[in-house]
């Protein structure tokens, strides 16, 4: 799904889905994020070929079912379509939280910023040190998969690198800012959505 900017710019923002698909949940944040960072191209994009779940047993079987190498080919086709001249920055939830920041690394130098809520990061240093820009972590301090542990090891995997890290944990379960989950945090998603855009709108301000 393609939010095209009202004047012609170089600013692109990917939009990675959660383990759901590419639902209606994902495709509003795609149009609140178009809002409010203004000039800005946003692309939605489908990871799943048009896949989209509504139970959990589905979800987990779409991501865990996702080929590595397609995922790869997926976003290497946006960052085609977005063109050589293009800015681009990332944000995914979840699933695309690690999506988000595989996106950074694919992009090279036309990464300008990254947003990676809740996902599974990249543990390999010297992957990590093709990074051309900094990243920001937005993490559920409550859950047990990509937990505190998790997210202190890719805060030093980083660091090792040479590149940039500014974590914000919550004392939230994963998934707080779907407001469809059980174990969504009103106050938490606030936070990290002012964190997000304020973040944003300064990479596209450069």
């Amino acid at each position: 799904m393609f939010h095209k900017a009202a004047k012609p710019t170089s600013n692109y923002l990917f939009v990675y889905q959660e383990w759901w698909g590419l639902n209606d949940h994902i495709k509003r944040e795609a149009e609140h994020l178009y809002e409010e960072l203004g000039n800005v191209n946003v692309l939605a994009i489908d990871m799943y070929d048009g896949k989209v779940a509504v139970t959990r047993e589905d979800a987990g079987k779409f991501m865990s079912g996702a080929n590595p190498e397609r995922l790869e080919t997926i976003i290497k086709g946006a960052i085609a379509y977005a063109g050589p001249k293009a800015k681009i920055a990332s944000i995914g939830w979840c699933f695309g939280g690690g999506l988000s920041l595989k996106s950074a690394l694919l992009e090279g130098k036309q990464a300008v910023g990254c947003v990676m809520y809740y996902g599974m990061p990249v543990k390999e240093v010297e992957k990590l040190k093709a990074l051309h820009t900094d990243v920001l972590g937005l993490f559920a301090g409550k859950e047990q998969w990509i937990s505190p542990k998790v997210v202190a090891e890719f805060q030093e995997s980083m660091k090792l690198a040479g590149k940039k890290i500014t974590v914000k944990s919550y004392e939230a379960e994963h998934a707080f800012a779907n407001p469809s989950n059980p174990d969504y945090d009103k106050a938490a998603t606030e936070d990290a959505w002012k964190l997000s855009t304020e973040y944003l709108k300064k990479k596209f301000s450069k």
